[in-house]
């Protein structure tokens, strides 16, 4: 099994909540990418193994494989066009770096990388969809900041972000931002965010 299939049965681990396989199948892919001149490969395979070890509640060790990822994706790399990993990129690491951090609590600095990825020019529909996830992520946080204000700010500009796009990912994003939006039923900005999203499911 190629170690491309390995980080990706850590992601699915992940999703599917076997967190101790997760952590082991991203220690060996962390392991292979020691011998790889191929910055982006190397962060992909931290950023896993940092993902998986958030989600085991393992602070200290997501701590470190970001910290490990951050410096990977920071290098220069001339190859990365002819790479598997060319699609792992700084924008891409941000979000998922954010994710990491948002899971062990520090929403600041998940707040900050969101941000990053955002900064970015975002044109194609596949990656105005990636968009969308990240905006409606941003809104999450924001909310378990007690920033109630901006995360309805940020919440609509996911709707206005996500409008035409068919994504199962896009429509979860949606359903957590419905659920959560029910506590602020008799807020006028939530209820109106409820009607457009009750418009995105029909």
């Amino acid at each position: 099994m190629s170690t491309r299939s390995w980080s990706g049965l850590a992601v699915q681990c992940v999703d599917l909540g076997y967190r101790a396989e997760a952590v082991q199948l991203g220690e060996a892919c962390v392991e292979y990418g020691r011998h790889l001149d191929n910055p982006r490969a190397v962060a992909y395979y931290e950023a896993t193994l940092a993902n998986a070890a958030a989600q085991d509640d393992d602070r200290r060790m997501a701590t470190k494989h970001l910290a490990l990822s951050e410096t990977a994706i920071g290098k220069p790399t001339a190859s990365a066009g002819n790479s598997w990993a060319a699609h792992y990129s700084p924008g891409r690491w941000a979000h998922e770096s954010g994710m990491s951090l948002s899971r062990f609590g520090d929403l600041d600095a998940a707040e900050e990388h969101l941000h990053l990825h955002l900064a970015l020019d975002i044109h194609s529909l596949d990656r105005r969809r990636i968009r969308a996830i990240v905006l409606a992520n941003l809104g999450g946080v924001r909310l378990r900041q007690g920033d109630v204000d901006g995360a309805m700010a940020t919440w609509s500009e996911f709707l206005d972000c996500a409008d035409g796009i068919r994504s199962v990912k896009v429509r979860a994003a949606l359903q957590d931002m419905r659920v959560r939006l029910r506590r602020y039923s008799g807020v006028p900005e939530a209820q109106e965010l409820q009607e457009r999203g009750a418009r995105f499911v029909t």
